[in-house]
């Protein structure tokens, strides 16, 4: 695809409308409708978010066969799927801390058996607050995996989330400790 004058319009109004608190969801249906272009509205509103170009091209590549299945006027339908493929998601870029307890959540997740792929989305945007304390929810039930190592990882995470305060950090440290009980009983609950 290339990048042409008419592209930057569409950016720039993509980016308005996002400031105007429009969802990228919303967004791409409008540009979508007006200019029949589905493909340069994607890459427009994955740019006006901030996804680095290659990136936005590549996520474009992945769901342009996609917009076949669709015909003209199922634009909302198209912004949903394209949504729920977590296309319109920016990375978040982690420091070094971040990263680690980004590794321990992912350590705890593996040693679980696994995690709700909606969790992705998550991991991708450095939610790591919210993903620690969905797993240390009493109704987080695992078992598939190692309970030791799932508690290790996450008591290791909860110490840095911790550490690191926050409004959730009364949270955290209630969830660190539900952590910390269940890895001295080595089991699940």
């Amino acid at each position: 695809m290339n990048h042409g004058p008419g592209d930057d319009a569409l950016i720039l109004d993509a980016r308005e409308a996002l400031a105007a608190g429009q969802s990228a969801e919303e967004v791409f249906a409008e540009l979508a409708a007006r200019t029949d272009e589905w493909g340069v509205c994607l890459l427009a509103v994955c740019l006006a978010l901030g996804v680095p170009r290659m990136d936005a091209k590549a996520r474009l590549r992945e769901v342009e066969p996609l917009f076949a299945e669709f015909a003209v006027g199922e634009e909302e339908l198209v912004a949903a799927v394209v949504t729920m493929g977590d296309v319109f998601i920016v990375d978040r870029v982690l420091d070094e801390e971040e990263e680690h307890i980004r590794d321990l959540l992912g350590t705890a997740a593996g040693a679980s058996g696994g995690f709700p792929g909606s969790l992705l989305a998550w991991f991708r945007t450095g939610e790591l607050t919210k993903i620690f304390l969905y797993f240390a929810l009493p109704r987080f039930r695992a078992g598939r995996g190692s309970a030791p190592d799932f508690w290790a990882a996450m008591v290791a995470a909860g110490e840095l989330l911790a550490s690191r305060g926050g409004p959730e950090r009364a949270e955290v440290t209630a969830g660190l400790e539900r952590c910390r009980t269940l890895a001295a009983a080595g089991t699940w609950r």
